[in-house]
């Protein structure tokens, strides 16, 4: 694991959090309410929050992947 994906896995981790517990609290709330609608819309904004930081660790470790095979830049077009 790559200090970017260990980053990515604790930012994953506490939006996993963020996200259980307003499933929990949206349980607990009256289906016709304000707070209802609210926590709907924060869950749904979660799983697009997870949906983006499994998309960029999964990209990181696909570039770590190719930078541990030592191909030349021209090969990679990662030439600086």
């Amino acid at each position: 694991m790559t200090p970017d994906t260990g980053l990515a896995n604790l930012a994953i981790e506490q939006v996993l959090e963020l996200s259980a517990n307003a499933h929990i609290e949206r349980c607990m709330t009256a289906r016709n309410s304000a707070a209802f609608d609210r926590l709907s819309g924060a869950i749904s904004a979660y799983g697009k929050t997870l949906s983006l930081l499994v998309a960029l660790r999964e990209r990181e470790e696909f570039y770590a992947m190719i930078a541990e095979l030592d191909l030349p830049a021209a090969v990679t077009g990662l030439a600086h």
